[in-house]
């Protein structure tokens, strides 16, 4: 990722900053300052209200009158940080409590009209060119007998807004800089268990795209990271495997094609240029027959294993009797096994045993493991096809007095193309098939295939089928 992706947390990281300093420092100090003006120009017209409609201000013309309440409205102005001024209809100032009492000095406002204040409860500016800088300034008329009498004025100096503004603006940028800890911690999280677990992750898949598939991601953490790393942990594994899987499956075919390929090439050559006498060909066309029929079944072999892989197999499920079909597939021995003086001892139930199963694919299993049987077993040897009935279920048994299967074997006879004589001399016929479809047809089925077997003893096949009902007698 080149960090790219940190960089862009980062950058987002620092531009949601400035632009929340920039939006509090702009924005924010307008609706604070906002907000400070409505608080106190109320607080103020409230205040201005409470005095224009008490009995002593209806005596704004009396200078008496105004030096007794004078100093009420003085400890009250002191108490709002403000000026209050009683005000005559001609815009004369009678009372301000930020000057001393005199009101032989009073000041006049000239072009006095209430009107030009607009139709607000508070303006701010400089109250008819009064100050020279900017005021709050609240105004409530005095009324007597639905006559107005005067006005009461309070003034807040505008300057002590703006510091109660900053104030708070202190306590917001405190607030905004403790957040942007808080995220900054937060980005640190990130980048420790998301970015770098990531990162990590990417890394294994670079490692695993160039072909490293023994490359392990390093992570190990419990949550959706760690998952995510061992689930391509596991599946780079399972690569691994299914590519040494193929090799040896290409080296095994190429061993298997090349070496009857091999013959079959020879004594044809040595045929056609004379080397072998017309007396012995037909001794060497026998060999060579016997190769093509070894290709052939090999050809069929995968071929049926890759049709198995794409498409499954296709069960024509029926009621038959095993006893019987064991009895036919057997007799298709008799060759082999008079060739090499074996007998095939048949321990079957005396009445018929029916199974629900695929016929032609169960003929195939039992013509397997006794085609293996044969092969493996010594001269003068016997091999023994057993059916019991357990539970519903019916087991049938192929055992033989071979050289056995060694402990470390049993779990790979299953697999395709695996020979047990690693030389591959021995058995030249065999194509290593022919167990991995018999694996095949009875996971189809649902059912289970077994193997006892001890070396130098011999080896026991043991698969099971649903036990099925007689069929009815026709009428």
């Amino acid at each position: 990722m080149r960090n790219r992706l940190f960089w862009k947390f980062f950058l987002a990281y620092v531009l949601i900053g400035i632009a929340s300093f920039i939006l509090i420092a702009t924005l924010g100090s307008k609706m604070v300052e906002n907000s400070l003006v409505e608080t106190y120009s109320r607080r103020l017209y409230r205040e201005a209200d409470q005095i224009a409609a008490s009995q002593d201000a209806i005596y704004i013309s009396d200078a008496e009158a105004l030096e007794d309440i004078y100093d009420n409205l003085k400890a009250l102005a002191l108490y709002q940080n403000s000026q209050i001024w009683l005000i005559s209809t001609e815009g004369r100032i009678r009372l301000n409590t930020s000057e001393s009492f005199d009101p032989e000095t009073s000041e006049s406002l000239p072009d006095f009209d209430p009107l030009d204040l607009g139709s607000g409860y508070y303006t701010i500016g400089r109250f008819f060119d009064y100050f020279d800088h900017d005021v709050l300034s609240v105004m409530v008329p005095i009324t007597s007998n639905l006559n107005i009498r005067g006005y009461v004025s309070i003034h807040m100096d505008m300057q002590d807004i703006y510091r109660d503004r900053e104030a708070l603006l202190s306590s917001f940028y405190m607030l905004f800089l403790l957040l942007f800890l808080i995220f900054f911690v937060v980005l640190v999280l990130v980048v420790i268990f998301i970015y770098n677990p990531l990162k990590k992750i990417t890394r294994g898949a670079q490692e695993y795209a160039s072909g490293n598939l023994g490359y392990t991601i390093p992570v190990r953490t419990g949550d959706e990271m760690g998952y995510l790393a061992q689930t391509l942990n596991y599946m780079s594994g399972e690569l691994k495997r299914t590519d040494e899987y193929q090799r040896k499956f290409v080296a095994n075919v190429s061993h298997d094609f090349r070496s009857p390929l091999t013959s079959i090439k020879g004594y044809v050559e040595a045929i056609l240029d004379g080397t072998i006498p017309p007396e012995m060909q037909e001794k060497y066309l026998n060999i060579v027959l016997f190769e093509t029929d070894r290709l052939n079944k090999l050809t069929r072999g995968m071929l049926d294993l890759n049709r198995m892989d794409n498409t499954g197999f296709y069960l024509d499920i029926t009621s038959f009797d095993i006893n019987g079909v064991i009895k036919k597939t057997a007799a298709t021995f008799e060759g082999a096994c008079t060739a090499k003086r074996i007998s095939i001892e048949l321990l079957l139930t005396a009445e018929p045993l029916y199974v629900s199963a695929d016929i032609g694919k169960i003929q195939q299993v039992l013509y397997n493991l006794l085609d293996n049987a044969i092969k493996f077993s010594p001269n003068n040897s016997t091999i023994r096809v057993e059916t019991t009935e357990r539970h519903g279920k019916v087991f049938v048994s192929v055992k033989d007095n071979g050289m056995g299967i060694p402990r470390a074997s049993l779990s790979k006879i299953w697999e395709r193309f695996y020979k047990l004589d690693a030389s591959r001399g021995k058995d030249r016929k065999g194509t290593g098939l022919g167990l991995a479809i018999v694996k095949e047809i009875i996971n189809a089925h649902k059912q289970n295939i077994n193997v006892i077997s001890t070396e130098g003893t011999g080896t026991e096949f043991v698969f099971s089928l649903d036990r099925a009902k007689p069929p009815e007698a026709s009428a």
